[in-house]
């Protein structure tokens, strides 16, 4: 045990916790341990003030849990490690790789166990932080297993931790089977080693109270079986009762097959088109051939859950309506199963569950697309890193379309296809970026969720939206398009508002004879012989045949930052309203909102350059 420094104390934890480690042939030898350690500066949280849950590998051998204080700007972890053999690893990076992270490592040589901030570099080698950022404040045997108790700031200014902001984390975490003999010892890549997705953030906002006349409604599968594959979406459909007279959907929240938690990545309930008066029963795998095909056509999403999230509440003043004339009577259910293990025999009935009322609020909630349309004129170069393509709602289309008292976006689900890395909307007006909408640095399409707002965004008639998406290539030979299909590209952010106008989508693209001048210039430069330009070639045709050189790419981001824009401010069913929306001059920004600096802790005493947490004296038998 380390001597207690001058400001910081230490005491010993009464309770032992036995280990069962590998000896480094792999032979399983039981070994008692006792932790002895101690409650560094505070209180361990209860687990009443642990609120966030999720598994954390597909064996359900890890759990964690978290509580969020935006006061001291950190976060409470809890790591439950079942069957521990000699040590886990956890922490965080920036698209999930093992390498480049910001870790926390318990582990033992096979006589004493450590605790101790580190990082992994290039190569997955472990190395010891000086700066030791995670303080840990209990570990605790259970009789579910070792429970370890740790503190971090949101950021520490230490290079090589990860910054904890909004939106989208990677956690990663790793299982020892064996003893080594010291940190530098480890590396990432002789370690079962896996990752999950999160939103650690959570908005600190009061749920508001249910109406007394609430309903439920359950629309889950009907205790199907899991293919046994890695990646299944499975599709359900549910018909509503005939005559259901029109409510607000007030409240959502999951349901999760026990045993399931580790497969249920996330689920979305979507609400067919009112024309479609009838919709044939479907429960099955979404790219089976007996699906039918008007199901695609199903896409008005009225719920949406992944990994880690909670029950989503509407405000107290407006509600999402289904039911009643011109509403669709069929529902679809879409679950993404992750099954990494390829599990066999496994039975699911996850699905969401509703809260509706017959009270109408006052205000019917609405969602609105904002960003790029679906068109191959806005296209991403092959191997490139962070490609950005941007999106407007324009002040023409605001002034039009919104209400003289505005809108309030309380919520947004953002969205892109594969390559998509960062996706964020601003809200601009009068020229000056104003605030953020919705930002997620570290986002993947792997996990997409409706996210409540920390604060409601008011959006006034002439106000702009302008939404914007990073892209990575690298491991692609050919443009990529934007489109429909999952190898094409979007970029899209699903803002939930009230109260609900006549706008549904507002979002841009380049004009396209701008972006042919482009192919033009593109032909000259190489001496007329690249550049397909016979009659009437396809836009896919045209950039498949653009050699990527510095030039074209360069000039092709430069056409997306000046050429004009054709803008899509519809109404349902692709119906402009009215007005001229072609060649609309790109919105000028004359100002931007400045970065926010970080806020590096206050040090009350210097942290200890090695491991010295967790002493552990051990018996072999």
């Amino acid at each position: 045990m380390q001597a207690p420094g001058r400001c910081c104390h230490w005491a010993s934890l009464p309770s032992p916790s036995v280990w069962e480690a590998a000896s480094m042939y792999g032979t399983a030898v039981a070994v008692f341990l006792v932790i002895l350690v101690a409650a560094l500066q505070g209180s361990a949280p209860t687990e009443s003030r642990l609120p966030y849950h999720i598994p954390l590998d597909p064996e359900g051998f890890l759990e964690l849990s978290w509580n969020i204080s935006y006061a001291q700007e950190a976060i409470d972890f809890q790591l439950l490690v079942r069957r521990l053999k000699a040590g886990v690893l956890f922490g965080m990076s920036d698209r999930g790789k093992p390498e480049n992270a910001d870790l926390v490592v318990l582990w033992t040589d096979g006589d004493t166990a450590y605790f101790a901030d580190a990082w992994s570099d290039q190569n997955g080698q472990i190395h010891l932080d000086p700066q030791q950022d995670y303080q840990l404040l209990q570990v605790q045997r259970t009789p579910e297993g070792l429970v370890l108790l740790f503190k971090r700031p949101f950021g520490t200014c230490d290079p090589k931790d990860y910054l904890i902001e909004d939106g989208t984390v990677h956690l990663v975490y790793g299982i020892l089977e064996k003893p080594f003999q010291s940190l530098e010892a480890i590396n990432t890549s002789g370690l079962r080693m896996g990752l999950q997705r999160v939103q650690l953030l959570k908005p600190d906002i009061p749920n508001p109270a249910l109406p007394s006349d609430t309903y439920t409604m359950e629309i889950h599968a009907p205790n199907i079986r899991i293919p046994s594959q890695e990646t299944t979406y499975w599709c359900h459909v549910k018909e509503l009762p005939k005559g259901f007279p029109r409510h607000h959907i007030v409240m959502y929240e999951p349901i999760v097959t026990k045993g399931n938690e580790g497969l249920v990545h996330h689920m979305e309930v979507f609400q067919c088109p009112p024309e479609m008066d009838s919709v044939p029963y479907f429960s099955g795998p979404c790219d089976s051939e007996k699906k039918p095909d008007n199901l695609n056509y199903c896409r008005r999403v009225l719920a949406a859950w992944a990994l880690g999230a909670k029950a989503f509440y509407y405000p107290e003043e407006a509600g999402l309506a289904f039911g009643g004339p011109g509403s669709s009577r069929y529902l679809r259910l879409e679950i993404h199963y992750h099954n990494p293990l390829v599990k066999e025999g496994q039975h699911d009935s996850s699905g969401i569950r509703l809260y509706y009322t017959p009270t109408l609020r006052r205000f019917d909630a609405g969602i609105m697309e904002l960003g790029l349309v679906y068109t191959p004129v806005m296209a991403i170069p092959p191997q490139e890193t962070d490609f950005v393509l941007t999106g407007y709602c324009t002040d023409s289309c605001t002034q039009l379309a919104l209400p003289p008292s505005g809108i309030h976006i309380f919520a947004s689900q953002l969205h892109t296809h594969l390559a998509g890395r960062k996706v964020v909307t601003m809200l601009v007006r009068d020229g000056r970026e104003w605030e953020i909408v919705n930002q997620d640095n570290h986002y993947s399409p792997q996990f997409q969720e409706i996210r409540m707002l920390k604060k409601v965004v008011s959006v006034h008639r002439g106000d702009v939206l302008i939404t914007s998406c990073t892209y990575n290539t690298e491991d692609r030979k050919q443009a990529t398009v934007g489109g429909f299909g999952i190898m094409e590209e979007m970029c899209v952010n699903y803002v939930h508002y009230y109260p609900q106008t006549e706008l549904e989508l507002c979002k841009s693209a380049v004009d396209a004879g701008f972006l042919q001048e482009f192919f033009h210039l593109i032909n000259r430069f190489n001496g007329g012989k690249e550049v397909c330009t016979c009659p009437q070639p396809s836009i896919p045709q045209q950039f498949a045949s653009v050699p990527w050189n510095s030039f074209s790419r360069k000039v092709l981001q430069a056409l997306y930052g000046f050429a004009p824009i054709s803008m899509h401010c519809n109404k349902s069913w692709a119906v402009h309203f009215q007005g001229e929306w072609n060649l609309q001059p790109l919105p000028k920004v004359i100002s931007s909102l400045e970065a926010p600096t970080p806020q590096c802790p206050p040090r009350q005493c210097p942290s200890p350059a090695s491991p010295a947490i967790i002493s552990i004296v051990g018996d072999r038998g």
